[in-house]
């Protein structure tokens, strides 16, 4: 099980990747900031970065704007 934002929850599976937890939780936003386990994952990344059963994800919209 992976939470995400402290509050949703989603199955894990085995060889899941950041982008994978994105597009299960349906973030399709441009500017996005990821972490896995309090650690920063760059967006070359996301399509590699390996994500542990267990784990816990922050993943931040950065919005811009006037």
């Amino acid at each position: 099980m992976l939470t995400i934002n402290d509050r949703d929850r989603i199955e894990w599976r085995p060889g899941m990747t950041v982008r994978d937890v994105l597009d299960a939780m349906g973030y399709t936003y441009a500017l996005i900031t990821v972490t896995v386990d309090g650690e920063l994952v760059e967006e070359d990344d996301y399509d590699h970065r390996a994500v542990p059963d267990g784990a816990a994800l922050n993943v931040f919209h950065l919005a811009h704007g006037g």
